[in-house]
């Protein structure tokens, strides 16, 4: 059963989407952490929730875990489980949960669609890069559509068919067409206000009552300010 939201005790730029006794899911804004790191502590999704479940009492035992986790740059979907239980549950099934994107990349592709697949190695720096040996690195697949594009960017339906780190954004960097704003795997300055990747959409299997269940976004403004107009329609063909 869909709980009832306090607004009182919502944190500021985070929107709840749906909220039950065993998950929480929100649509989190660019620029959020979705967990602390070592330079930053308090500022992030994670810690935000977990007032929020536990409205102000510190000696509540609600709390929330970890599931999944999206860049620092990257806006949309989140989803945190509320018991250890539904964490497991959600976390087994992770790679079978439908997850689109959608991103503005810079230029425009010569192939409208297609599979990105190569293996993922992580640096010392704790930057991603492609190899083609597989005892290097994890097999990642990205899905790509464009949907729109100018004669400057492209916008892009992406379904991870992996879940690897900044697997997206290194996969169209290596198409040479980076995420507009990625100044990361890009070669954007700051010029830009924000990355343009997005968590537009998650399907995925109740942990408790198995019910199939669709959470969708809007399309951010950003975006559209870049390629023009465009309406999404979930399942679009």
């Amino acid at each position: 059963m869909k709980q009832k939201t306090n607004t009182r005790f919502l944190p500021k730029g985070l929107n709840i989407l749906y909220e039950d006794r065993d998950i929480l899911v929100v649509d989190k804004p660019a620029g959020l952490l979705t967990i602390a790191t070592e330079s930053e502590k308090s500022k992030t999704a994670y810690a935000a929730l977990m007032d929020y479940v536990k409205k102000g009492s510190e000696r509540s035992k609600n709390r929330i875990f970890i599931v999944h986790r999206l860049d620092r740059e990257t806006s949309g979907i989140l989803v945190f489980a509320k018991t250890e239980t539904a964490k497991q549950t959600l976390q087994e099934s992770w790679e079978k949960t439908k997850k689109v994107y959608l991103a503005v990349t810079h230029g425009v592709w010569k192939e409208k669609s297609g599979i990105i697949q190569s293996y993922l190695v992580e640096s010392k720096a704790h930057r991603v890069y492609s190899t083609d040996d597989p005892e290097l690195g994890k097999l990642s697949k990205t899905k790509f559509k464009v949907l729109k594009e100018t004669n400057l960017y492209s916008l892009l339906e992406i379904e991870l068919l992996t879940g690897r780190k900044n697997q997206i954004r290194v996969h169209v960097s290596d198409k040479k067409h980076p995420i507009v704003g990625d100044t990361k795997y890009g070669n954007d300055t700051r010029s830009f206000p924000r990355m343009a990747l997005h968590s537009f959409s998650i399907q995925l299997t109740h942990p408790y009552n198995k019910e199939l269940l669709t959470f969708e976004t809007n399309i951010p403004a950003y975006f559209t300010g870049l390629v023009g107009g465009y309406e999404r329609k979930l399942n679009e063909t």
